[in-house]
């Protein structure tokens, strides 16, 4: 119950926030109804503000919630759900201007029993807050520490991290006795509890290091938060105050300052010459910021950072260091695990613990609490694991053998910035996804703003806003990067397995998130149907309160539930398997949808989609046909993303005035991609669309009107004027041959990414002087480009990110003046590598060689590029030559990712070409270490173990060790989709330097 009342804090502040949102609409909007009863509503606003902000106060604190504060929280959900509704429906019928007063509208008798009904909400406000205040007393404060759960606890030795410790331990090592001297630093970053402490007192701990170095500290940096209200200076002050008790005894630093401490520290380290201390637990880059300076630069000095934050793992390692990812457990060490800790108290465990492992993804805390909790079980069976499986997020709640665990679940959404309710809540509905489903970025993002979850604020769009909200959750661990764009953004993320199954049930329990069989769905606010074929619609008389529905495999009769929930702001249906068009056909009375993304077998919309007033986002990209749109969809005066392969149904277009179609304030931002076919209804209507920045044309005309009807619309909007408030524009033409004319109307543009894909043969040349701003290139020639078409690139010298597929690059030299703020090479197919000499692409990040034919390392040294994150390879080469490559980056300073692409063939045209992330590599002496970490935190020859003195922290240290008590990392899924065609082949950058597997 604590758990599930302290996450409902981030849903009320969500509802809270969409009701002031439509407020200030109906505000905004004058209508005589309103000044009866305004000041009502704006009391309750302010009254949900109050009460959201108390929660969060809660929430941060460790207090355990009496039953009358428990029931308070559940009051408040649920009045501030029926508020929110009761205004969502004001407002539809005054945008509309229905016929009909209002009250007849809201099925009220007349105008006072309307009003009567807002003082009824604001009374039922007062009332709770003022139980709720006769009760304020009722909460009290948690225990610093979990009880020790009433279950069975097995000790496991350590069993073999030693990838791992090897290859940090030859970077501890590397140099110490010769020159040159300097500071190197690791950070080893990974989600809550996935063995970051254990790997770096795995290192710390070894021989090898300890016989190297004269000086060894080990400082829990969290040891010394504080409740005082300048707690980063606090924490900063105790770190420097521990380390330098430990290096200087006898001294008397209890006066100085951080600045004199820094000073000191730095002096006595100078002295030293060699030194390891581990800094464990960093929370923020502030803490950082304030300690580094106290680290000589020109001694062998080595630090080891462990935190959770990717910012400030590449803080840390700046200059002279690398960024060491967590990895997961595989499959065999899973069970290896579960083996270890069951001892042979499952016979059948190859069977049985097959769901377990599914469940668990690699998370080794997962494993061994859920081995620890099968202990308690008279026998282990396949079915005994199951059943705890599909419960699990029961068992986390209520069983005390699973405190443990949810209390670092529950860590990591507590560590989320204070103040940002909207952040906790967006995480939440990551669990709208199924288990295991891998996110787009902008899927995701586009639904939060849908839903009122992200909002702009006066000087960035509510996109923008919710791409800094997803960078947050990415940076704190707490959702899984899969992949990543060529600006370092991920492009495509998960949930980790265990902490979905942690958010989902007390979601659930919160009346958040639910499936489709729960009897009381109506009450939720987000549907989810998976693979249900045998579940019926409802009841006809059904109305569901939900805001978003997603359906995901099979949905049998369900699959028309949406028309019950009037108030969908959101309705996913991209991979629901059994949509069919007659399925939409009532799509429209969906007055509040604002996402809606259809399925494969969609190959048409209703004509009366026109109806979908508040439409934003409209997404076909899962359809395998041209869809063809009715004319009316470009009419919807909110729609700014049309995604998908589509047309415009026939029209007479030279009777008609095409501005007429447009909105005079169109929003579309994103017209990705139209097909031409002989229909030049978009290209006419291009011109007026002044909004557009992201622009897919795949041009099949044979007409030759239709020519100039694309360089009209390709001139204008490449040329568009910088007031416009567009920003970066991005284009990509599909066009089987290209002629100078085409290029030419690029010209003088303002453009930051152009992808070409056709016969350019020859043609370069009367472009790329002309394109000096392209931060981004794609280019996939159908016939062979020439070593002077290429060369003709060198122009383009704010080039970020270069694709070439299907070129021979036999005779290019890149050299040092070329591409100088080149950060993503990829060649796709092509024969010939082009040569690379010394000091050329200095700040290289991604390096993609996707050949099958690649030989070796084929001239290319990839310690000249000293930024270089990652190197991606086609799956299919040799071993010599993946050896080749895995050993260049092990002995790269950065320790480069190896990544391995499987090419899919795509049953369309030639030209498509298709790569997806093989299943991930798992080092072979990768394993976990079980049971309890070492008491002692500080092993050198000149510091001692932790005194007497020292038992203030121990406390501290022992919760904090049993969150990082084992070595586990975050799996990578099979088959993560990088690119659909040779046009948007690998549209992805490097994430944060990372070992190579």
């Amino acid at each position: 119950m604590v758990v599930v009342v302290a996450l409902a804090a981030g849903v009320l502040g969500a509802v809270t926030n969409n009701v002031l949102a439509v407020v200030i609409k109906l505000a905004g909007k004058g209508y005589d109804f309103w000044s009866g009863f305004d000041n009502d509503i704006e009391s309750i606003r302010r009254e949900l503000l109050l009460i959201a902000g108390d929660m969060e106060d809660q929430l941060s604190e460790e207090v355990n919630l009496s039953a009358v504060t428990g029931l308070y929280k559940k009051e408040m959900h649920d009045l501030a759900l029926e508020i929110e509704d009761f205004l969502d429906r004001i407002l539809r019928h005054v945008v509309e201007k229905n016929c009909g007063p209002l009250h007849e509208a809201l099925g009220f008798p007349n105008k006072l029993l309307l009003e009567a009904k807002a003082k009824e909400l604001k009374e039922r406000l007062k009332d709770a807050k003022l139980r709720k205040s006769n009760n304020h007393n009722g909460n009290v404060r948690q225990p610093s520490s979990v009880s020790p759960a009433n279950t069975y606890s097995t000790k496991v030795g350590p069993v073999g991290i030693d990838e791992s410790k090897r290859e940090i331990c030859e970077w501890g090592t590397k140099d110490v006795e010769g020159e040159p001297e300097q500071l190197s630093v690791v950070s080893i970053v990974g989600f809550t509890g996935s063995g970051k402490s254990t790997l770096a007192k795995a290192v710390y701990n070894c021989s090898e290091v300890t016989s190297r170095f004269r000086h060894k500290a080990w400082i829990v940096a969290s040891n010394h938060m504080s409740d005082t209200s300048d707690q980063d200076s606090a924490v900063i002050k105790g770190i420097l105050m521990e380390l330098l008790e430990m290096l200087d005894k006898g001294g008397k630093n209890s006066d100085l300052d951080v600045e004199q401490l820094q000073t000191k520290i730095s002096e006595y380290l100078k002295k030293t010459k060699r030194y390891l201390i581990v800094l464990d637990d960093i929370k923020n880059q502030t803490w950082w910021d304030g300690i580094k300076s106290a680290f000589p630069e020109k001694v062998t000095g080595r630090l080891i950072v462990t935190t959770t934050i990717q910012r400030v793992a590449k803080a840390c390692s700046r200059g002279n260091g690398y960024v060491h990812n967590m990895e997961a457990l595989d499959n065999n060490h899973s069970k290896e695990l579960l083996k270890a800790v069951l001892k042979g108290r499952s016979p059948d465990l190859e069977r049985s613990s097959t769901s377990i492992m599914n469940k668990c993804d690699g998370h080794p805390h997962a494993l061994l609490t859920m081995a620890n909790y099968l202990q308690t079980e008279d026998r282990i069976t396949k079915s005994v694991c199951e059943k705890l499986c599909s419960n699990l997020g029961f068992y986390m709640e209520q069983e005390d053998s699973f405190k443990e665990l949810q209390k670092v679940l529950m860590s990591t959404y507590k560590s989320l910035p204070k103040g940002f309710l909207n952040l906790k809540t967006c995480l939440l509905y990551i669990c709208v996804f199924p288990n295991g489903c891998n996110i787009r970025r902008s899927r995701l993002i586009r639904r939060w703003s849908a839903e009122g979850y992200v909002k702009h604020d006066h000087s960035r769009s509510t996109l923008v806003v919710a791409e800094d909200t997803f960078k947050k959750l990415v940076d704190h661990s707490t959702i899984w990067p899969i992949d990543t764009s060529k600006d370092a953004n991920v492009k495509t993320c998960r949930a980790y397995s265990i902490f979905h199954e942690f958010l989902l049930y007390v979601s659930m329990s919160a009346k958040f998130i639910t499936f489709f069989d729960n009897k009381d769905r109506r009450d939720y606010r987000h549907l989810l149907i998976q693979n249900t074929s045998n579940s019926k619609s409802g009841d006809d008389e059904e109305k569901s309160r939900a805001h978003s529905l997603t359906i995901s495999g099979n949905a049998g009769e369900a699959v028309g539930y949406f028309a019950k929930c009037q108030l969908l702001r959101v309705l996913d249906l991209e991979e629901c398997k059994d949509l069919e068009d007659r399925h939409l056909d009532d799509i429209h009375k969906l007055w509040h949808l604002k996402y809606l993304s259809v399925g494969d077998k969609i190959s048409r919309l209703p004509k009366h989609i026109d109806k979908l007033h508040c439409l934003e986002t409209l997404d076909m990209r899962k359809t395998k046909k041209v869809i063809i749109l009715p004319v009316e969809v470009i009419k919807l005066p909110h729609l700014a993303h049309l995604l998908g392969t589509f047309n415009l149904d026939k029209w007479d277009w030279e009777e008609s005035e095409p501005q007429n179609y447009v909105p005079e304030k169109t929003n579309l931002q994103t017209l990705a991609g139209f097909v031409t076919d002989n229909n030049p209804g978009f290209l006419k209507l291009m011109r007026y669309m002044k909004m557009l920045r992201k622009v897919r044309i795949r041009y099949n005309s044979t007409k030759n009107e239709d020519l100039h009807d694309l360089l009209v619309a390709i001139e204008n909007f490449v040329r568009a004027d910088l007031d416009t408030g567009v920003g970066v524009r991005s284009l990509s033409l599909d066009i089987e041959k290209f002629s100078v004319k085409i290029l030419r109307s690029l010209a003088y543009g303002n453009l930051k990414s152009l992808k070409l894909h056709g016969a350019l043969n020859g043609l370069l040349v009367h472009f790329t002087s002309t394109l000096s701003n392209v931060s981004e290139l794609c280019l996939w020639s159908t016939n062979e480009l020439t070593e002077k078409d290429l060369s003709d690139l060198r122009n383009l010298s704010y080039l970020e990110c270069l694709r070439l597929g299907g070129v021979s690059l036999e005779g290019l030299v890149i050299t040092s003046e070329d591409f100088p703020g080149l950060l993503c090479l990829c060649l796709v197919q092509c024969p010939s590598l082009p040569k690379i000499e010394e000091g050329a692409l200095p700040n290289l990040l991604s390096l993609r060689l996707l050949n099958h034919g690649l030989n070796g390392l084929s001239g290319i040294e990839i310690k000249r590029h000293k930024l270089l994150q990652e190197v991606a390879l086609d799956s299919e080469i040799k071993q010599e030559t993946r050896t080749d490559w895995e050993d260049a980056a092990k002995n790269h300073p950065k320790r480069p990712r190896v990544l391995y692409l499987k090419r899919v063939d795509v049953n369309d045209t030639g030209s498509m070409v298709k790569y997806v992330a093989t299943e991930r590599t798992v080092p072979k002496t990768w394993s976990t270490l079980l049971g309890k970490r070492a008491n002692s935190r500080i092993e050198s020859n000149s510091v001692d173990k932790p005194s007497s003195s020292d038992s203030k922290h121990l406390k501290r240290e022992d919760d904090h060790s049993m969150k990082e008590a084992i070595v586990a990392a975050d799996p990578s899924p099979a088959s993560t989709e990088l690119c659909s065609s040779a046009m948007d082949i690998d549209n992805d950058m490097p994430p944060s330097s990372s070992v190579v597997s």
